[in-house]
């Protein structure tokens, strides 16, 4: 079904997998491109030279196109960029940072570009910077997200309205049904996170992979708005965030009692009591854990199945 996006990433299918951290590694992101959609390697997790081990297995897994996810906070954003040139990754999803500081850069490098928002505002911003494509997140995603609380239902069509590059809807998406509706909405396409998160090829912990199918209606929640908003499986740690709240925290105290690598430590490490379990809001609709190709197959034989329901209403 080709499009702007699949012309755009030159790809089968218009599904981007998510670059997660502690969940995106080359196994995800190579058997993504193998299945027919656009792969990602979450750099946010990485160290520059973990990064660049990540590409080389990606590049010899896949002769397909994939991309790396890149969060501008990193630390270490200049190497990161270096690296991502030298080993010649030609698609690049930005995210948490002001657009304008890498995308003619890299468009320089012939590198396309893509940049996450979850406003309207900083989907114009994007556009403005010159970005190729958007992905507009809404408030069901797991992991970081908008302080503006903007569902997905309603983000895709005010942005779409406002924009004129494609557009990738991201939020609460994990089925065919979904996918259609957020292209139905003005979408050219999904980007699906918490689905991969449970798959076989997934470098989440089984653990994790195991509460995330376990998780129903009501068990995840957005928190920690004073210092970057995370939607997280309500656990030990989130219970101890919540009773911090009830002494009116500073913004330092919240960070000394996340302190550090608690996301690894939940996600990747498997410590479902004192963890960071970062997931969406759609778990509640994942009951399994499949290898990527059958994920994709059934995404999209449940999107054709659907729009042609429609059609005979």
């Amino acid at each position: 079904m080709p499009n702007r996006i699949t012309k755009l990433f030159k790809i089968k299918y218009p599904i981007i997998q998510a670059g997660m951290v502690w969940n995106s590694g080359w196994k995800l992101a190579s058997a993504s491109s193998n299945a027919g959609i656009l792969g990602l390697i979450g750099a946010g997790s990485m160290y520059p030279d973990v990064l660049r081990e990540h590409i080389k297995k990606c590049k010899k897994a896949t002769h397909k196109p994939f991309g790396v996810n890149v969060p501008m906070l990193y630390p270490n954003i200049q190497e990161i960029i270096d690296i991502i040139v030298e080993e010649d990754v030609k698609i690049v999803f930005t995210s948490a940072g002001n657009p304008k500081t890498w995308t003619s850069f890299l468009q320089d490098k012939g590198i396309t570009v893509v940049h996450v928002v979850s406003s309207i505002k900083f989907a114009l911003k994007a556009q403005e910077a010159g970005v190729d494509a958007i992905v507009a997140e809404g408030f069901e995603a797991g992991g970081h997200n908008g302080r503006d609380e903007t569902t997905t239902l309603t983000l895709i069509p005010m942005v779409k309205e406002q924009i004129s590059i494609p557009l990738i809807a991201a939020g609460g998406i994990a089925t065919g049904k979904a996918m259609l509706a957020a292209m139905v909405l003005g979408a050219d396409a999904v980007q699906v996170g918490s689905r991969f998160v449970a798959s076989k090829e997934s470098s989440a912990h089984k653990d994790f992979k195991q509460a995330v199918v376990d998780a129903k209606e009501g068990d995840t929640q957005l928190t920690l708005k004073e210092l970057a908003p995370v939607r997280l499986i309500k656990n030990k740690f989130y219970s101890d965030v919540q009773e911090l709240y009830k002494t009116a925290p500073t913004p330092e105290q919240l960070k000394q009692l996340l302190g550090r690598a608690r996301a690894k430590r939940g996600m990747f490490e498997g410590d479902l009591d004192e963890g960071e379990l970062e997931i969406g809001q759609i778990a509640g609709l994942i009951h399994d854990i499949k290898p990527v190709f059958q994920i994709v197959k059934d995404m999209m034989h449940e999107f054709e199945t659907a729009k042609k329901e429609v059609l005979t209403l």
